[in-house]
């Protein structure tokens, strides 16, 4: 696999030197300063290009390009949206760089409850709690008819929480939730999000799915012609949020979007962490199946609770079979390899990792300190390594 790195751009406090000293050999970065809908000129992604590329490294991926939502609710603009994407894409394409990992997450994008999540090792993790999430739901945002989302005795725990939450305590789960996390489209207030949610009233699984594939059949042509790979991110979590749909949390899902139009530019992007913290998605079973549409992958690993809370763990520990997984990735390489595609080498990134030594007390990115993810990786690469001698050596 290519060994990646997530890099915010050039006020990212992890510098493109720390990537090369971590040993990533590509940079996975998006042009976070263009606003959403706008498209992507070529000279300001060759600009973003030449910075990677002097200090020796490659673009490898565009994470992300995000939708509009006027896309997503196929209102409004949505068509003049989808223009600008298809032009975004072949600018990136003639720049050279041809994977786009993208999202379709409704009003929020990736969620925590908990940024600073203390473990057992005086580490820092991320964690979504299920009794946090409905308390600020039900009791603090106040969304109608939100009980109705939950179980009885979820709303008696979420209310039993909620009052013996601190006054600091909301305003900075508040903050988690709504405020936006890095490479997240939208940071909202209360009444921001209150009103975007209120959107998405009336609109059905079945409806945002529809939406998606409509994006698809519009975009996936150009991709194709171009020679970009599109590959879509999993909702993370993989449930729900505020009661709006969520149209990328299953093997079924997955196998929906890439039947939806049938091209090796409409792939999915495996993101162990976000698939993984649903206990009925197989992770290996996944790859399986659909191993010939991935065209990126996040290895993370999670713990699981009975609720659908987790937290993110380290990166080979976890409820994730972090080994199956990569042998099954490995073994999608060496069949691409003996059918001779292009894309045989699979671009990863270690996919957040924990606050740790002397990035605890500095600002970071939530997820994306320095040294949390250069352990990952370190960790991961050895599994990879003797996961690639053994394969060799029974070949």
């Amino acid at each position: 696999m290519l060994e990646s790195w997530r890099w915010f751009g050039p006020n990212d406090n992890v510098s493109l030197e720390n990537i090369i000293q971590a040993g990533a050999k590509a940079v996975v970065t998006s042009l976070h300063h263009v606003a959403i809908g706008d498209v992507w000129s070529l000279d300001e992604i060759n600009k973003r290009k030449s910075l990677i590329e002097a200090k020796g490294l490659q673009w490898a991926v565009v994470e992300s390009v995000p939708l509009h939502n006027d896309i997503k609710l196929r209102k409004g603009n949505y068509q003049q949206y989808i223009k600008a994407y298809c032009q975004t894409i072949r600018n990136l394409a003639a720049a050279g760089v041809n994977t786009i990992c993208y999202n379709f997450m409704p009003v929020v994008d990736w969620t925590r409850t908990s940024l600073m999540y203390k473990l057992a090792n005086e580490s820092y993790a991320l964690r979504f709690c299920m009794d946090d999430f409905v308390a600020y739901d039900v009791f603090v945002l106040q969304r109608e008819n939100s009980r109705s989302d939950y179980s009885e005795a979820q709303v008696e725990s979420a209310e039993r929480r909620y009052k013996a939450m601190t006054e600091e305590e909301i305003t900075t789960l508040e903050h988690n939730i709504i405020a936006g996390l890095p490479g997240g489209a939208e940071a909202y207030d209360r009444s921001g999000i209150a009103s975007a949610i209120n959107e998405y009233q009336g609109v059905s699984n079945e409806d945002f799915a529809q939406n998606l594939f409509y994006f698809l059949q519009q975009v996936i042509p150009t991709a194709e012609e171009c020679g970009v790979r599109m590959c879509i991110h999993p909702d993370d979590p993989p449930f729900s949020l505020f009661g709006l749909p969520r149209v990328v949390s299953t093997i079924d899902d997955a196998k929906a979007i890439v039947a939806a139009v049938d091209s090796a530019a409409n792939g999915i992007t495996m993101c162990a962490g976000s698939y993984g913290a649903r206990a009925d998605n197989d992770l290996v079973a996944i790859v399986k199946e659909l191993g010939k549409h991935i065209h990126f992958v996040h290895l993370r690993n999670i713990e699981r609770q009975p609720d659908g809370s987790f937290y993110e763990s380290e990166h080979l520990q976890g409820d994730n079979d972090m080994y199956g997984l990569i042998k099954a990735l490995l073994e999608e390489e060496a069949q691409r390899k003996s059918q001779g595609r292009e894309d045989l080498s699979i671009p990863m990134r270690p996919d957040h990792g924990h606050l740790l030594a002397d990035d605890i007390g500095k600002k970071v990115n939530p997820g994306y300190s320095m040294l949390g993810r250069m352990k990952g990786l370190a960790e991961l690469r050895g599994a990879i390594y003797a996961l690639e001698r053994m394969q060799s050596e029974s070949a």
